[in-house]
């Protein structure tokens, strides 16, 4: 019967191929809407590392003023970085299956054979459970032990891209170059990996949520011994406290070193929790501290409290489905104009026989057709506008332009919504049509 169905919906698209050809164009381009602003909401809020959402944890030690402690039930998120102190103490703990300081410092690479002039390269100072924490593909070699942290040991790990550039792609492990004027051994080569959002560090001043990862990572050790500058965002109480010496900046209160810990298990988080409040309580009866608030972030409130989506985000998502509700009505009503003007039609089939159901299914078939030309037609329109977008941001915010791919998820989005077009544009004049009595029709004729 559904054979029979279809044959007849294409008869009914051929006495008016102009309303057909409309309705379709009505539900494809609120479908394309739809699926460009979800693809690319999609890729900005999504948690790139899910899988250990409840195993990674941002730690914070956020010092309050008296002011703010006298705000009852306040829970203040200040700084997304602690102080080189509280980092270096915070490190120590055995608790964390894994754990990784973060921080940016300047650097530049030389040595590189056909390059005779050293070259500024965007580097990470971090330790070797980052790339473990953060399951962090490697094409070649792999990350440096524990005991090159506690050297430091020169050792590093170039990025694919860094090392496409100096290497050509080929294995340049154990392969040694200058970096700030040091001989560093390559480790480890690592494969395409490029988070989006960035979540292990958010923050603005470090290149944002969707700058793209280090082009060099060495130990994080390297910093203070070669007394180099952090080169991301740094925070301190007041102008008046801001170090002008290195050591100066290691005894500060300056903020500018990340730390992430792995805590698998309910227990290790109760425990390094309650490790974090007790360093935060000897702190403050130091007089280091008025009042300290620690927390434990996972990875998707981390996102969250950073506002990785922002309100525009969402509201371009609202404003997509309201005008896939107004073509959906606007395709209700030419549905149900179009059938009730083949009403005698449907007449004639009563009185031959059909049933009510089988009138019922017949235009319901229709309008499913109608739907699924729609979504055909709606994915080809969402590949184009996904396109357009990578066109548009393919410059210096190429990093957005890659949030708009056509997948599996787009896919997944076009049939559901071809499945609630189907619905709600067909149901009720399938419903209204299998209802009227065909006498009506029949004396007409």
């Amino acid at each position: 019967m559904i054979g029979y169905y279809l044959r007849m919906a294409l008869r009914s698209f051929r006495r008016s191929p102009g309303l057909a050809a409309l309705m379709v164009s009505a539900i494809a381009l609120g479908i394309a809407a739809c699926i460009v602003t979800l693809t690319v909401y999609h890729g900005m809020s999504s948690n790139p590392i899910w899988w250990k959402n409840g195993e990674l944890y941002a730690v914070t030690v956020n010092p309050l003023s008296p002011s703010q402690t006298r705000k009852a039930g306040l829970r203040t998120y200040g700084s997304d970085q602690l102080a080189y102190d509280d980092a270096s103490y915070l490190f120590g703990s055995g608790i964390p299956k894994r754990k990784a300081l973060l921080a940016f410092v300047f650097g530049t690479i030389g040595g590189v054979p056909g390059r005779s002039r050293p070259l500024p390269i965007m580097t990470r100072a971090t330790t070797a459970g980052f790339f473990r924490m953060f399951a962090v593909p490697f094409r070649y070699g792999g990350p440096w032990n524990a005991a090159a942290d506690r050297g430091p040991q020169p050792v590093m790990v170039l990025s694919d891209r860094e090392n496409q550039k100096l290497f050509g792609g080929a294995d340049s492990v154990g392969r040694t170059l200058l970096w700030s004027g040091h001989r560093f051994r390559i480790v480890g080569v690592l494969a395409p990996w490029h988070p989006l959002p960035r979540f292990y560090d958010l923050s603005p001043g470090n290149g944002g949520a969707y700058a793209r990862p280090a082009d060099a990572f060495v130990p994080f050790q390297w910093g203070p011994t070669l007394r180099d500058w952090p080169a991301g965002h740094m925070s301190c109480d007041s102008h008046r406290s801001a170090p002008s010496t290195y050591p100066q900046l290691l005894g500060s209160s300056c903020t500018w070193i990340g730390m992430w810990v792995e805590l698998p298990t309910r227990a290790a988080r109760r425990r390094f929790l309650a490790f974090l409040q007790a360093y935060a309580g000897a702190q403050r009866n130091a007089g280091r501290f008025h009042a300290v608030n620690v927390h434990l972030w996972k990875v998707s409130q981390w996102l969250s409290i950073h506002h990785i989506v922002t309100h525009q985000s969402v509201m371009l998502v609202n404003l997509a489905f309201a005008l896939l509700a107004v073509c959906l009505i606007n395709t209700l009503g030419i549905l149900l104009a179009k059938f009730l003007r083949g009403a005698p039609i449907a007449g004639v089939r009563r009185a031959l026989g059909a049933s009510r159901r089988q009138i019922f299914a017949q235009h319901l078939v229709e309008a499913g057709a109608l739907s699924l030309a729609g979504a055909a037609l709606g994915l080809l329109l969402s590949a184009a506008g996904l396109a357009g977008v990578r066109l548009l941001y393919r410059g210096s915010d190429a990093a957005y332009g890659k949030f708009a791919h056509f997948d599996f998820i787009g896919v997944a989005w076009a049939l559901a919504l071809a499945l609630v077009s189907t619905i709600v544009a067909g149901l009720y004049p399938a419903w209204r049509i299998g209802r009227r009595p065909p006498a009506t029709y029949l004396k007409s004729q």
